[in-house]
């Protein structure tokens, strides 16, 4: 198991969900967190939320050129990736080019330049980069596009990176996480379950009852924090997370 008090963790998409989340945990635990995102505003009331504790860092993480700058600046001992793009709601002929694409263009970009950045560096051998993925690239999302492709993406470029690490001898871990359900609590999964209950002509309430246990922010913060120790998913790129706990894909 590796402590991570003392750690210098990079959280990219720290300002809300899942990142915040993971944030907040890993300030608990005694990280040296630098949190970026797009949102100044929302990474500025992270801050103040940790009375200072942490860094941050104005970031769009499709930019390549400029998450290769962060991570030289920092050399983080560890990455978290957990943003992405939102998904227009809408049935597949709804869609243009456009709106289909733009999970690829977001959420795949990020992490191939993520990817790339962390190698090419490379980030400290032992180090472990965690790509936030969905269950929507397990069991599809037809309301959103290529969202769900795009996602299912992410978790094969977790084991491409993981494999071209293992090539060059970097001692590399790349992992994708990826939570099976909706995030309970998270504008995501608001929205999400609003379309989707109204295409399946039920309530809200009555579309999130078909997760048998909640999942919410906390819990994947923690699974990630479980990666990041060395805990969950030491030789696996792939772990999946529900409301009643974690297994590998």
């Amino acid at each position: 198991m590796t402590t991570l008090s003392g750690s210098k963790i990079l959280v990219i998409g720290a300002s809300s969900g899942v990142g915040r989340a993971t944030a907040l945990s890993l300030v608990a635990l005694g990280a040296k967190v630098v949190a970026a995102a797009r949102n100044g505003e929302r990474l500025e009331a992270l801050r103040t939320a940790t009375a200072g504790a942490l860094e941050t860092r104005a970031l769009d993480a499709t930019d390549g050129a400029a998450v290769s700058r962060l991570l030289a600046e920092l050399r983080p001992d560890h990455v978290v990736l957990s943003a992405g793009g939102h998904s227009r709601l809408a049935l597949v002929d709804e869609h243009d080019w456009e709106s289909f694409s733009m999970p690829w263009n977001q959420d795949v970009k990020m992490a191939f330049e993520l990817g790339r950045a962390a190698l090419a560096l490379p980030l400290p051998a032992g180090g472990t980069v965690v790509i936030v993925s969905s269950g929507a690239g397990l069991g599809g999302s037809p309301l959103s596009g290529g969202y769900a492709g795009a996602k299912r993406m992410q978790m094969f470029l977790a084991s491409y990176l993981a494999r071209a690490s293992k090539e060059r001898s970097r001692g590399l871990r790349f992992v994708a996480v990826v939570p099976k359900q909706l995030i309970a609590g998270t504008e995501t999964a608001d929205q999400a379950s609003r379309a989707y209950a109204k295409l399946a002509g039920i309530t809200q309430e009555k579309f999130m009852e078909r997760f048998e246990k909640p999942l919410d922010a906390e819990g994947v913060a923690q699974a990630i924090v479980g990666v990041l120790e060395g805990t969950l998913a030491p030789e696996s790129a792939t772990l999946v997370v529900t409301g009643k706990g974690t297994e590998l894909l």
